[in-house]
Formats: structure tokens, C-alpha cells, sequence
């Protein structure tokens, strides 16, 4: 069995996560099998995980810091091990999401990653060209971890503008789309969450170049995240980010409400019933 001195924490973000996970359990005084009692798993199951045979889940790692009392230490550590694999340009972006107050995004042609199903997620990030399966895989896991941070108790406010074709996108197939929809107007009952659609009629040209969405932190808007091509940037400077506002108000003004852009999205669930 692989030791804790035989696992380098600064060869991986995995690496980390076991090396500390084997850290603060010996220093609890318990054993693999303590421990996985304590959370609900095997005792083998621990063992590969500590022994970097199994890569371990989200819910792994939040029983972990249940009991052994760190204060999500592990959860965050889960967290960063899963961004490793995220895009280079996109990883910055993930650190300025979990700091965040609020966010505030305009989508103009797909459903927003922090509200994509794992079968519409796979869709979308399956189409990119030369992509391995195996990349596809991680950044599905990579995009449903960034999706955390609206169950945590202090979740962020999330209020998301999207256009009224993205309700209509052919991207998998009836039951994809409907999965997807469905789920829409589940996450939108979050208390901390609202969806409005732009409708077609509003003509938010200038939207139709790219989606955003800006990071607040206590009432400032401090970061944004502007989709691009090949690769979208993370943007600190109060120019753009004002220029960002702008356009995200314009939009807000032209946008269904909210309750009325819940039934719209009903309509369409049931037209693909």
C-alpha cells in the first residue's frame, strides 16, 4: 500500500488532496476503517483512494470533513484538484466564481455552464475539435464541481439573462433537451437564483457577439468572465466591466419576468413532451 511518504503533495492536485486526507486522519487517531465507517464507505474503498487507485467524489470529500471537523478543507482541496483539469484560460475564473457575492451573466446561445445538465454539458464540450474522450470526462466533472457553489449555504445570488433561441437549440436529442429544461426551471425555485429570457423581439444585437458574467463581491463588481474565440479571458479592469453592466442592464430591461420566463420555458418542456 502506498504510504504517506510515498505520495508527493506537490506532484498533483490529487496527490494533495490524499496527502492531507491520510494527514489530518492519523493525526484523528483513526484508522481507514474508522474513517470509512464514520462517512458510509468501504473500508476499501478509503484504501484506494489514499492509495491514488480511485479518484474520490465530491460527497467523498465533504463526509471527510464532517468527520474529521475541518471546516471543508477537503471539499476545497476536491474542488481544486477538479479545476487542475479545467482549461488553462478558464481557471482563473473558477477561484473569482467561488469568492463571489453575486453573479450576473448573459447567455446567447446555450444554457449556462452553472446550470447544464451532465448530458448537455457533454454535448456541448464533446464538439470541440481534437478533443479525447478522456478530456471530455474531466471537463464534464470540472463543469458539474464549478456547479457546487450554488448548494453551498452561502451561495452566491445567481441571475442569469438568457436569449429566447437557446430554449430552442437542437443540442442532443428531445429527451437531452427536455432534461435540460426541466432542470431549468428546477434550479430557478433556488431561492438565490433567478432565469429571465430576452425574447426574440427585444433585438439585443450587440448580445449576440457574447456571453459574460460578472463576479460582485459585497455590492462591487470586480471581475467578469467574456466568452471568446478560441478561448474565452478573464477581465479585472473597471472599463470593460462597466461596459459590461451597461449591457447587462440593457438586456435586464428588454428580459421576460421572471415568473413569465419560467412559463415560457414550460411551454417549450411541454411542445417537447
Amino acid at each position: 500500500m502506498t504510504s504517506s511518504n510515498e505520495i508527493n503533495p506537490h506532484d498533483s492536485p490529487r496527490g494533495l488532496f490524499v496527502f492531507e486526507l491520510r494527514r489530518h486522519r492519523t493525526a484523528a487517531g483513526l484508522t481507514q476503517k474508522q474513517l470509512a465507517d464514520r462517512i458510509g464507505f468501504s473500508e476499501s474503498m478509503v484504501a484506494m483512494i489514499e492509495s491514488l487507485k480511485r479518484t474520490p467524489s465530491q460527497r467523498f470529500a465533504e463526509l471527510c470533513d464532517q468527520a474529521l471537523d475541518l471546516d471543508g478543507a477537503m471539499t476545497r482541496l476536491h474542488a481544486a484538484a477538479t479545476w487542475h483539469k479545467a482549461p488553462e484560460h478558464f481557471r482563473p475564473w473558477l477561484e473569482e466564481e467561488q469568492d463571489a457575492t453575486a453573479l450576473h451573466g448573459w447567455e446567447p446561445m446555450v444554457v449556462p455552464g452553472l446550470f447544464q445538465t451532465e448530458a448537455y454539458a457533454r454535448l456541448i464540450l464533446s464538439a470541440e475539435p481534437g478533443v479525447t474522450p478522456e478530456e471530455v470526462d474531466e471537463r464534464v466533472a470540472g463543469r458539474l464541481q464549478r456547479q457546487t457553489i450554488l448548494h453551498r449555504d452561502d451561495s452566491p445570488f445567481v441571475a442569469m439573462l438568457i436569449d429566447e433561441s437557446v430554449l430552442h437549440r437542437p443540442i442532443g436529442d428531445m429527451e437531452v433537451r427536455r432534461e435540460q429544461l426541466t432542470y431549468l426551471l428546477e434550479i430557478a425555485q433556488h431561492p438565490k437564483v433567478t432565469i429571465q429570457v430576452v425574447p426574440y423581439a427585444a433585438q439585443a444585437l450587440c448580445g449576440l457577439l457574447g456571453g459574460f458574467i460578472i463576479a460582485e463581491r459585497q455590492g462591487t463588481s470586480y471581475a467578469a468572465y467574456v466568452e471568446g474565440q478560441p478561448n474565452g479571458r478573464v477581465v479585472e479592469d473597471r472599463l470593460t466591466i462597466t461596459k459590461l453592466l451597461r449591457r447587462y442592464d440593457a438586456f435586464s430591461s428588454e428580459a421576460v419576468p421572471f415568473r413569465q420566463s419560467l412559463n415560457l420555458i414550460q411551454e417549450v418542456v411541454d411542445q417537447n413532451g
